[in-house]
């Protein structure tokens, strides 16, 4: 009986979350307490959803604190002199713009906003793409694979899976260190390829005057990136003077809370009390800044609350465990040990069926459980889910606003954008998947 509405649950959740009849918000907090009602716990529900979100609260507080330390240091100007000096390195070699796209993407996604990431980067990059006749496909899918690759510990699949497993957060990513460091080395080295590719079509390199793809005349004339212009509330903000200081507390902040020394909710406390007071002396800037990124941090802290509310009822009534024991017979016990490679191999395509929150907090708890019920350790379905699912398969899932943000900046259409790119970030998910098994992350 259990069994049967936790599986009710959980689909009702995905169909009420996937066809938009319900925002996650609603879905996560409503589905599971009805099915607490219809199940006959009454007014114990009350204790499983309290019992939920206590396990929660340090997560949500650390992505809120998260979202406002790093909106305020590049409040402060931060990433100006970084934007800047890529900008100038990468020339009118393509190669260079590739790779220096690909860089910059990734410095920016830091803050953990796939949509911050986009709208900086792609209008920063796109003239350069533009003036030389560069496939802007190509632009599309180095801020695909720098934002996808660069899964940290306060971006949403991160976040999602340690809460849906009520495990802190380093315990899924500080072992993926490694494998990330593979991911990385394998989106560079893609993005210089095609750089190379694009010299080639372009005719670099042959007499000068040669005209590129759209009539660019290719080696006649220098050209460089159009000048980034801040408007004048962006210029009263900066803090241009503090860019050694904020660099240096960013650094210190991440170093910390990676080593595990301090848990990382405290270390993004007192990281946002210290920028505010360095930045922003003034009581009024302080609310100003504040103010700025509440909405980000709101929405993401109480999308984290609800799932504690999902998750607290769903493991009080014991429907998760009477789930994974039915679907444990199904499970031959020799193929147990395969379950994390062969769901960090799906878990990119999963991007183009599941949303994040429908993932997250409906399937992969079940797969987690089932895992464990085999003898597994459950943070290893975390750690195989983060390496595509919404990480590397976000910017193409048509379930995110963010790639439809992609495809809009770069003035592509979302099916050539699918097509080029799928394969290239298919690749990054498994080349992760098959690094993670070689370091012993994962099982084969």
């Amino acid at each position: 009986m259990l069994a049967l509405l936790g599986l009710a649950t959980i689909v009702v959740l995905l169909v009420v979350i996937m066809t938009n009849r319900m925002s996650p918000l609603v879905a996560l907090i409503a589905v599971p307490i009805i099915a607490a009602l219809v199940g006959g716990f009454g007014l114990e529900t009350s204790k499983f959803i309290i019992a939920g979100i206590r396990s929660l609260a340090p997560t949500a507080a650390m992505f809120v604190f998260a979202i406002i330390f790093f909106g305020v240091v590049t409040d402060a100007g931060m990433m100006d002199p970084i934007i800047d000096r890529i900008l100038r390195v990468v020339g009118t070699r393509p190669a260079r713009i590739t790779v220096g796209t690909t860089l910059l993407a990734l410095l920016i996604h830091l803050d953990g906003s796939g949509a911050v990431c986009f709208l900086i980067t792609i209008p920063a990059m796109l003239p350069l793409y533009d003036r030389l006749g560069m496939d802007k496909r190509i632009l599309a899918l180095c801020v695909s694979m720098a934002a996808g690759v660069n899964f940290l510990p306060w971006t949403g699949p991160m976040i999602r899976s340690a809460a849906a497993l009520k495990v802190p957060v380093t315990d899924i990513f500080n072992p993926l260190i490694a494998v990330q460091g593979v991911g990385l080395l394998f989106i560079f080295t893609v993005a210089f390829l095609l750089g190379k590719r694009e010299e080639r079509r372009l005719g670099l390199g042959l007499a000068r005057g040669a005209v590129a793809a759209g009539g660019t005349p290719v080696g006649s004339a220098p050209v460089g990136p159009a000048l980034r212009v801040l408007t004048p509330e962006q210029i009263k903000i900066r803090r241009p003077k503090l860019f050694w200081v904020n660099l240096i507390l960013t650094a210190v902040i991440m170093a910390v809370m990676i080593e595990g020394a301090v848990d990382p909710v405290v270390m993004f406390m007192i990281g946002t009390v210290l920028a505010l007071m360095i930045n922003y002396p003034d009581v009024k800037m302080q609310k100003d800044r504040v103010d700025a990124h509440a909405k980000a941090a709101l929405m993401m802290a109480s999308i984290l609350l609800a799932a504690g509310v999902f998750t607290g009822i769903m493991s009080g009534t014991k429907m998760l465990t009477a789930m994974a024991q039915s679907a444990v017979a199904f499970v031959p016990p020799e193929m147990a040990q395969h379950v994390p490679f062969a769901l960090g191999i799906l878990s990119m395509p999963l991007s183009l069926l599941f949303d994040p929150d429908s993932y997250y907090f409906g399937m992969m708890p079940v797969v987690a459980e089932v895992y464990k019920t085999l003898g597994g350790n459950p943070i290893q379905i975390a750690q195989a889910s983060v390496l595509g699912q919404m990480t590397v398969g976000f910017p193409v899932s048509p379930l995110t606003p963010a790639t439809f943000l992609v495809v809009g900046l770069c003035g592509i259409g979302l099916g050539e954008h699918q097509k080029f790119s799928i394969p290239y970030l298919f690749a990054a998910s498994v080349v992760m998947t098959v690094a993670a098994a070689v370091l012993g992350v994962i099982p084969f």
